[in-house]
């Protein structure tokens, strides 16, 4: 059976690997899911699949772990990157969590014209996607990045990766603006776009006119509509992320 915890691990996995855990992840396993000797726990490292660890020694302030034998193969996700406009902390936390239930490969913060967090805590969101990957059964984690200003963002894009951006003045006219290959006539969510693909999604206060145009010159951009409501940022980040896995990503 594959074990109920499951941990993220910085460690090379292969048969008999020790794997030794620091203080934080000594406490879960011990103190909290009360494991001890003997035990299995899933271990994954982003890299080499996902493994069964067995519990070989340890306390509430460290642990060795024994990688024993794989349980799956590595997973890797879709081409998908979430380009986001930071909210309020507990917000933001909720939307890198969601997206990496969701399967994005990775995560980009970019600060707009009417982004209201002026800072990231980058080692907290890293921390969440971490737990979220843990939680989902993932094997694995999308990076968060550093938050990037909107100009150098669109100045750098890469040349083959599509851009698909959530338009919010387009709410209530249905996807004439957004329709793709695969998309029904009517129907609302972001182009079919086959991957490498982003999806941008902005503020609460939306995009700027100056950025709506830089977007409306950037080659690989196309704005898409969610439906005939105004949706709140994470709402709108998680429901695009939804309806393009559904049709080009990994859920098909």
């Amino acid at each position: 059976m594959t074990p109920k915890v499951r941990l993220f691990l910085e460690h090379p996995l292969g048969p008999g690997q020790p794997l030794p855990l620091g203080p934080a992840q000594a406490h879960y396993l011990f103190a909290v899911m009360r494991l001890g000797p003997g035990d299995g726990v899933a271990a994954f490292n982003g890299r080499d699949g996902e493994w069964l660890a067995e519990v070989a020694a340890g306390g509430r302030r460290e642990a060795l772990l024994v990688a024993r034998a794989p349980l799956a193969p590595q997973r890797p996700p879709a081409d998908l990157w979430l380009v986001f406009a930071p909210l309020r902390k507990a917000r933001t936390d909720f939307l890198v969590e969601k997206a990496t239930e969701l399967g994005v490969a990775r995560l980009v913060p970019v600060a707009t014209a009417f982004t209201s967090a002026e800072r990231l805590a980058r080692a907290r969101l890293q921390a969440h996607a971490v737990e979220a990957a843990e939680q989902c059964g993932a094997t694995h984690v999308p990076e968060v990045g550093e938050l990037v200003p909107f100009g150098r963002l669109i100045d750098g894009w890469p040349a083959g990766r599509a851009l698909l951006w959530a338009d919010e003045t387009a709410a209530g006219r249905g996807a004439a603006r957004g329709a793709g290959p695969g998309a029904g006539a009517g129907a609302a969510g972001p182009p079919a776009a086959a991957p490498p693909v982003a999806i941008l999604v902005g503020p609460e206060g939306g995009f700027a006119p100056a950025e709506r145009a830089r977007l409306a010159a950037l080659p690989q951009a196309r704005p898409f509509a969610l439906g005939p409501r105004i949706l709140r940022a994470e709402t709108a980040a998680i429901a695009a992320l939804a309806l393009w896995q559904a049709a080009a990503g990994d859920w098909r």
